[in-house]
C-alpha cells in the first residue's frame, strides 16, 4: 500500500504550516499511541527549533476546547470531537486521526482559518488495522526527512493494537515497519508465538493470562505448570553445578549440588538485590572475586525460569499445537479459521534497548508507556522516547512498579465475588473505587474471569463529577464477526447525553451518572442478532 496522492499532499501542507506558524500547541491521548504521537510531534518540533506547548488529555475536555494558539495540533484524537466551535481566522488546526470522523473532506472549504485534518478513513485506508495516530505523525516527520523516528512509529501501532486482526501489520503500517527495519531499529519474527511477556515474564505465568477464550490454563498458574510438564518442556534451565551452588553460599542461597534446583521467590530476591547492589556501587564486594561474580551472573541467567523467548522452535511447536487443541475444544466451528491468528503474530524487538531491559520488546514497552499514560505522567515516557535514558527511565520503572500494584489492588475488587452482571448480548460490572483511567486495563484482564462470547463493560465514576467512564473490552475472536464496538458505543452513548468511540474490540465513553441504566439497556438491545454463538 501507497500513501494515497491527496494524503501526500495533505502531509505537504502541514510541514508548510508548521513552518510558518511561531505560536504552537499540541493535544495527544494519554495512551501509548497518543504518547508515541506526541514525542514524534515534539521532536519535529525541537528539530525546527519551534517552541511549542503539549498536553496528554482525555477525549472528554475537548469538546468546545478554547484555542489561544496560531496553530494547535491534535493527534490521536480530535477527529470524533468538536475541537473547532472556538476557532478564529487566527486558530489554525491540524489533525493526525485515525478515528472515525466527524466531518467530512470538504468541512475545511467552509472555514475562514487553516482547517487540516489527515484521517486515512478519508481516503478509504481503515483506521483500525492499518495506520495508527503515532504511525500518521510518523509520516510527517518522514515529510521533513526524519525517518529515525520511525521505530516510535512501530511502537504506537503495537500499542494500539494494529496486528491483532492477522498477526501481522498491513496497509501504511508496513511502511513503517520496513523503514524502522532498514534504519536499524527494529527486528522483526515472523510467526512467532504470541504470548505477553516474551522477555520478562515466567512462561508458566504468561500462559496463565491467556484471556481471549477462558481455558483451563486461564488464570491457573499450576495447570500452567502441569502443561509445560506434560508437553515436556522444562519450565527451568538445567541444574545446579558445584562450584555455582557454592557462590550462591556466599550470598545466603543453600542448594543441593548436582539436583534440580528451582529458585524460590526469596532466593531470586536476593539474587537480585546482590547483583543490583553490585550494578549500582560498580566494584565488588570482599567475598565474591571477579570469577565468582562471573558464575554468579551466569547462574542467575540459567537458573531461572524459562520465558518465552528461552523455547526452541520445537517447543513454540509442541505449545502451539496444545493451545490450539485447547480453543477448538471451547469454540464454534465457525472460529477455527482464526485460531491461528490468536496464537501467531510478528514479535518486534528494538535492537538499541539494552537486552536485559523491558523496552527490548515491542509489547513490554507499549505497556510501560500505557502505565504512564494511566498515572498522569506521559511527560515521563515522552522523555524517554525522546532519548532520556537516565533520570526518565528510573522513573518510568518506579511508574511500571506502581501501575502494576494499582492493577492488582484493582482486580481484587472485581474478580472476587459476584460483581460481574451478565444480560442477553453483554455482561458488566461497577468499578466504583477504580481509577478512571485504569477501568479500561482492568476490562481488558476480567475478560479471563467472564463469559468470553459477550463484550465486558466497566463503569467507574469521574471524581468530583457527575459522570461516568465507560470502557469496553471483547475477545479478539468476536472483532472477527465483524462487529465494531467502537461504532456502536459512540452511537448509543450520544443517544444518552454522552460522548464515546474506538476500535472494533477496545473503546470507550462518557456519560451522566444518571444515564447508567438506560445506557446499559440500549448498548444490550443495539447487539441484538449481533452476538451469535
Amino acid at each position: 500500500m501507497k500513501i494515497p496522492t491527496l494524503m501526500s499532499e495533505q502531509y505537504r501542507q502541514a510541514k508548510e504550516l508548521i513552518e510558518k506558524s511561531s505560536s504552537i500547541k499540541v493535544y495527544s491521548h494519554i495512551d501509548c499511541d497518543g504518547i508515541c504521537s506526541g514525542a514524534i510531534l515534539s521532536t519535529i518540533l525541537d528539530r525546527q527549533k519551534k517552541p511549542h506547548d503539549i498536553d496528554f488529555v482525555n477525549l472528554d475536555v475537548l469538546d468546545d476546547i478554547e484555542l489561544d494558539h496560531e496553530l494547535t495540533i491534535f493527534s490521536d484524537l480530535g477527529s470524533g470531537q468538536r475541537i473547532d466551535t472556538n476557532a478564529s481566522k487566527d486558530n489554525n488546526i491540524l489533525i493526525l486521526d485515525h478515528h472515525p470522523p466527524l466531518r467530512d473532506l470538504d468541512y475545511k472549504d467552509k472555514k475562514d482559518f487553516t482547517y487540516l485534518e489527515i484521517n486515512p478513513i478519508h481516503h478509504g485506508i481503515d483506521g483500525s488495522y492499518y495506520v495508527c495516530g503515532g504511525g500518521l505523525c510518523y509520516f510527517l516527520a518522514k515529510e521533513f526527512g526524519y525517518s529515525d523516528l520511525s521505530w516510535i512509529g512501530v511502537l504506537s501501532a503495537i500499542g494500539d493494537m494494529q496486528n491483532t486482526h492477522s498477526g501481522h501489520f498491513e496497509g501504511l503500517n508496513e511502511i513503517i515497519q520496513e523503514d524502522a527495519v532498514n534504519e536499524g531499529y527494529l527486528d522483526l519474527i515472523k510467526n512467532d508465538l504470541n504470548i505477553y511477556g516474551r522477555n520478562t515474564r515466567e512462561l508458566f505465568i504468561a500462559l496463565s493470562y491467556f484471556s481471549d477464550v477462558k481455558l483451563p490454563i486461564t488464570n491457573n498458574q499450576n495447570e500452567s505448570k502441569a502443561l509445560l510438564d506434560e508437553l515436556g518442556i522444562d519450565s527451568t534451565l538445567h541444574r545446579v553445578m558445584p562450584e555455582e551452588a557454592e557462590v550462591l553460599e556466599k550470598i545466603g542461597i543453600l542448594c543441593e549440588a548436582g539436583k534440580d534446583y528451582t529458585l524460590t521467590r526469596q532466593d531470586r530476591a536476593m539474587l537480585n538485590k546482590e547483583l543490583d547492589s553490585i550494578k549500582a556501587a560498580q566494584t565488588l564486594p570482599p567475598y565474591l572475586s571477579k570469577d565468582e561474580f562471573m558464575i554468579l551472573f551466569q547462574t542467575h541467567k540459567r537458573i531461572r525460569r524459562k520465558t518465552l523467548s528461552d523455547l526452541t522452535n520445537e517447543e513454540k511447536g509442541k505449545l502451539y499445537n496444545a493451545l490450539n487443541r485447547m480453543i477448538i475444544n471451547e469454540v464454534p466451528p465457525k472460529y477455527y479459521e482464526h485460531i491461528q491468528k490468536i496464537l501467531i503474530g510478528d514479535s518486534y524487538t528494538f535492537l538499541l534497548e539494552d537486552p536485559a531491559s523491558f523496552l527490548r520488546d515491542g509489547a513490554e514497552f507499549s505497556t510501560a508507556m500505557n502505565a504512564c499514560g494511566r498515572n498522569h505522567e506521559e511527560k515521563i515516557a515522552m522523555e524517554v522516547l525522546k532519548g532520556n535514558r537516565d533520570w526518565a527511565l528510573v522513573e518510568l520503572e518506579e511508574i511500571s512498579r506502581k501501575h502494576r500494584y494499582n492493577l492488582a489492588t484493582s482486580m481484587e475488587k472485581v474478580a472476587n465475588g459476584d460483581k460481574i452482571i451478565e444480560l442477553e448480548n453483554l455482561q458488566y460490572f461497577d468499578g466504583t473505587g477504580i481509577k478512571p483511567e485504569i477501568v479500561g486495563t482492568i476490562t481488558g484482564m476480567i475478560l479471563g474471569y467472564c463469559n468470553w462470547r459477550k463484550p465486558i463493560i466497566g463503569f467507574t465514576q469521574i471524581e468530583d463529577s457527575d459522570g461516568l467512564k465507560v470502557s469496553l473490552r471483547c475477545s479478539r475472536f468476536l472483532s472477527y464477526d465483524g462487529i465494531h464496538f467502537g461504532n456502536i458505543i459512540r452511537q448509543v452513548s450520544s443517544q444518552v447525553g454522552g460522548s464515546g468511540g474506538g476500535h472494533a474490540m477496545a473503546c470507550g465513553a462518557y456519560i451522566p451518572l444518571s444515564k447508567k441504566d438506560e445506557f446499559i439497556q440500549k448498548f444490550n438491545i443495539s447487539l441484538n442478532g449481533k452476538i451469535s454463538m
